[in-house]
């Protein structure tokens, strides 16, 4: 068996959090990961005999039995990589709620933000059976464009689009975006999952970004790309000479990179041409 804090998966969550710590996305506890354990990866764990139960009503169908490595309730992004066994933790999802198989020592739990985990997981795995993970934090330009952008979607989707060549190959699904919402509750756990049941990337409007993957550094890759994109809107949405990537370059990127960009967000006739 592994020891908890020397597994792969464990090691590379938190040097994730440490990552986005880094670069200023987790401030303090801003931000949670999760991630589904495969049967194999979860066999070289020791398991707790005698696990902490807890109630939550609500669980989807097809996330009960699943077992999830997630980050702990006010748990420090700086810090996670030095205290791993505290505030990192292995659950397992029941029809009532969910069991602490592993790790959350110190009498720890999940994030506040676990019923969105599930959900999120939950629509994923609907539309994507190597879907894995899901990632949210406060990436500092993506938030600070909410602010200057209008907040829909597919004009948000085709901004990004048009500011890095990259972009579109990357999320040909383009992003799904929310009104500001409060946090942790029921309502953004249900919307984030409508969202995500067409695209991977669910912006929170005055808040942060979540992403989903098949693995960590899928979904980290995703938030890095959307943010780069947004550093430049930001540094250039009121000095523009040029408009960016056209509707017809788009086309022959997706042409070139054989992907399907979602409808609705380049002209039609463009796409037809």
């Amino acid at each position: 068996m592994t020891a908890f804090v020397e597994h792969k998966v464990i090691k590379e969550l938190g040097d994730l959090a440490y990552t986005m710590w880094k670069m200023g996305w987790d401030e303090k506890n801003g931000g949670n990961i999760s991630y589904l354990l495969s049967a194999d990866e979860l066999s070289e764990f020791i398991l707790d005999e005698n696990p902490r139960t807890f109630v939550l009503n609500g669980i989807p169908e097809n996330m009960i039995g699943k077992y999830i490595v997630i980050t702990a309730s006010g748990s420090n992004f700086r810090l996670i990589k030095d205290f791993l066994e505290e505030t990192v933790g292995i659950i397992k999802v029941t029809e009532k709620g969910y069991e602490i198989i592993a790790g959350f020592q110190q009498d720890n739990k999940p994030t506040s933000e676990i019923y969105m985990h599930l959900l999120s997981h939950s629509a994923r795995l609907d539309v994507d059976a190597n879907h894995r993970v899901i990632v949210h934090n406060h990436a500092t330009e993506i938030s600070a464009m909410t602010f200057v952008h209008e907040l829909e979607e597919k004009a948000f989707s085709r901004t990004l689009w048009g500011i890095i060549t990259e972009c579109i190959v990357v999320f040909p699904d383009g992003v799904g975006v929310l009104p500001w919402m409060v946090c942790g509750n029921e309502e953004i756990g249900k919307c984030t999952a409508e969202k995500l049941t067409y695209c991977r990337i669910v912006i929170w409007s005055h808040h942060g970004i979540l992403t989903s993957g098949s693995s960590l550094n899928d979904a980290f890759g995703l938030i890095e790309t959307v943010n780069k994109a947004a550093k430049i809107y930001m540094q250039t949405f009121d000095k523009r000479m040029t408009s960016g990537i056209t509707d017809e370059e788009l086309v022959e990127l997706c042409e070139f990179f054989e992907v399907t960009p979602r409808e609705g967000i380049i002209e039609t006739s463009t796409m037809e041409r």
